[in-house]
């Protein structure tokens, strides 16, 4: 959804600090396949101007005036169960995360992370996919995906860039093979692999390897039950 090329993905910013929506309207700005369609300041207006705009995604902080950004999510969720919202916070709590994913975001960033995840969040969340900052998704467990009735995959904390190069070093695949498969430079493939091992918690290849095979990536061990 982020191909240039396509409509551009409509977003709503809220954030009652102006300086942080300047700074996030100028890092969207960067992205040619999206736009910033409005503004709030408040939890209260973000759900008036949801209702108003209708845009693709919104990006809403928690802590907001008048109406709080978690009860503003469950509101605009209940109304519009499609709508897509990626929480942007200051707050890596563990409970924040849970609690706005259960009142229906689908992402959720830490927002000193968001100059370098923004844009895979946006598209992971408008393909269908949940996104969590590597500051969070590293310490998600089975149980908080089920609180928020998501069948835990390891794998589902993964970009689908990093999924498809964990697959390849699964396959035995080495760092320069990779990067000439996908046509990426070498120093690319290596943050690639770097930024997938630590959302996964894994420290080594031969590990990559069965948690790929766990998960039905690769042949060899089959999907975990």
């Amino acid at each position: 959804m982020l191909d240039p090329s396509r409509k551009k993905t409509r977003i709503l910013l809220a954030d009652d600090h102006q300086l942080v929506r300047a700074g996030f309207r100028a890092l969207l700005k960067q992205i040619p396949a999206v736009e910033v369609v409005a503004e709030a300041s408040d939890g209260r207006q973000a759900l008036d101007l949801f209702k108003k705009h209708r845009p693709d995604v919104i990006l809403i902080d928690i802590a907001m005036p008048k109406l709080n950004g978690l009860e503003a999510i469950a509101r605009i969720t209940k109304e519009f169960p499609n709508a897509m919202v990626i929480v942007l916070s200051m707050h890596a709590n563990h409970e924040y995360v849970v609690q706005a994913m259960q009142a229906g975001a689908r992402g959720y960033l830490i927002k000193e992370d968001a100059v370098s995840e923004l844009k895979a969040a946006i598209k992971g969340v408008t393909d269908g996919e949940l996104y969590f900052s590597p500051t969070i998704s590293k310490h998600l467990t089975p149980g908080d995906m089920e609180k928020v009735g998501v069948r835990y995959d390891p794998l589902a904390k993964l970009t689908s860039r990093q999924r498809e190069i964990l697959q390849l070093i699964a396959e035995g695949n080495n760092t320069k093979e990779i990067a000439f498969l996908l046509k990426l430079s070498v120093k690319t493939v290596e943050a690639h692999r770097t930024q997938l091992m630590q959302r996964l918690g894994i420290n080594d290849i031969p590990s990559l390897v069965r948690q790929a095979m766990r998960s039905g990536l690769v042949p060899g061990e089959g999907p975990a039950e």
